[in-house]
């Protein structure tokens, strides 16, 4: 979350550079700038995830410093990762169960960009990636990556649906 805003912010102040620049960038887990954790670790891991085995691996994982989910982000940077993106091809990733997550502010984000799409996960938490439905992430960001080779063209278009 902290590496995607600060990555997002990066790419912003590049932007006049595009030989420097990636073909394109996944965002997930973007905090707001209200963002806070809740107090002890049981809350903590309920605001990252409901998937148990990440729940596991995060609490068995000496190198995971505890309570840092409710470290300020610099409003600097926030407003730099959700100020005027470049017109990098984006995929932006949030849970909707997330509350670290501005979702207003993303949606603005998303629609001030000329390439970019955010994807809202339902029943996702702030580690969308890693939670119960990272398949279905998984398959969103090869979904991207698939419109990317096709001039962001979708590869697949749905032409009717009873669900």
């Amino acid at each position: 979350d902290t590496g995607a805003v600060a990555l997002a912010a990066l790419l912003a102040r590049e932007a006049s550079e595009p030989e420097a620049a990636p073909d394109a960038v996944v965002l997930a887990g973007l905090p707001g700038h209200t963002a806070a954790a809740a107090g002890g670790w049981d809350e903590e891991l309920d605001v990252r995830t409901s998937c148990p085995v990440h729940r596991t691996r995060l609490t068995d994982d000496p190198q995971v410093r505890r309570g840092s989910l409710g470290d300020p982000v610099p409003d600097a940077l926030l407003d730099a990762a959700y100020g005027a993106g470049s017109g990098l091809p984006t995929l932006l990733l949030t849970g909707d169960a997330d509350p670290l997550a501005d979702h207003e502010a993303l949606l603005r984000a998303a629609k001030a960009r000329p390439r970019a799409r955010l994807s809202v996960v339902r029943g996702a938490h702030h580690d969308v990636l890693n939670d119960m439905q990272h398949r279905a992430v998984a398959a969103e960001i090869v979904t991207f990556l698939e419109a990317l080779r096709n001039d962001l063209v979708p590869v697949v278009a749905v032409e009717a649906s009873a669900w």
